[in-house]
C-alpha cells in the first residue's frame, strides 16, 4: 500500500506561481511512477505530469510544458510540482497519483491522494 498526501494548493493571480508537494509512505517507490492529475468542475480528471522514481524521467501534458516542472526528493519520498505562469484555466483540484511504472499513470491508477485546490484568478 502507498499513502499519498498533497499540500501546497491555494489562490494565486494569473502569472503567479505555486508549488505542490506529495509525500508518499507505506513502501519503497522503486519501480513506481508518481505524478499529478487535475480535475476542473464538471470535467474529467486529466494528466498533468509524471516522474519515474527510478531514473527520474519526466513527462508532461502539452498544456503545461514549459510552465510546470515535476521533481522528486528521494530522501523524503516526496514529489513536487512547480507551477509558473499560472493561467485561470489551470484552476482545478490537483491529485497526486502513483502506480507501477510497468502500468504507467492513468485516471485508473491504483493510488491517489485526497487532492488540493488550485485557484488562479484573472
Amino acid at each position: 500500500q502507498v499513502q499519498l498526501v498533497e499540500s501546497g494548493g491555494g489562490l494565486v493571480q494569473a502569472g503567479g506561481s505555486l508549488r505542490l508537494s506529495c509525500a508518499a509512505s507505506g513502501r519503497t517507490l522503486s519501480g513506481y511512477d508518481m505524478g499529478w492529475f487535475r480535475q476542473a468542475p464538471g470535467k474529467e480528471r486529466v494528466f498533468v505530469a509524471a516522474i519515474r522514481w527510478t531514473g527520474g524521467n519526466t513527462y508532461y501534458a502539452n498544456s503545461v510544458k514549459g510552465r510546470f516542472t515535476i521533481s522528486r526528493d528521494n530522501a523524503k519520498n516526496t514529489i513536487y510540482l512547480q507551477m509558473n505562469s499560472l493561467k485561470p484555466e489551470d484552476t482545478a483540484v490537483y491529485h497526486c497519483a502513483a502506480d507501477l511504472a510497468s502500468k504507467g499513470l492513468t485516471a485508473s491508477s491504483r493510488y491517489w491522494g485526497q487532492g488540493t485546490q488550485v485557484t488562479v484568478s484573472s
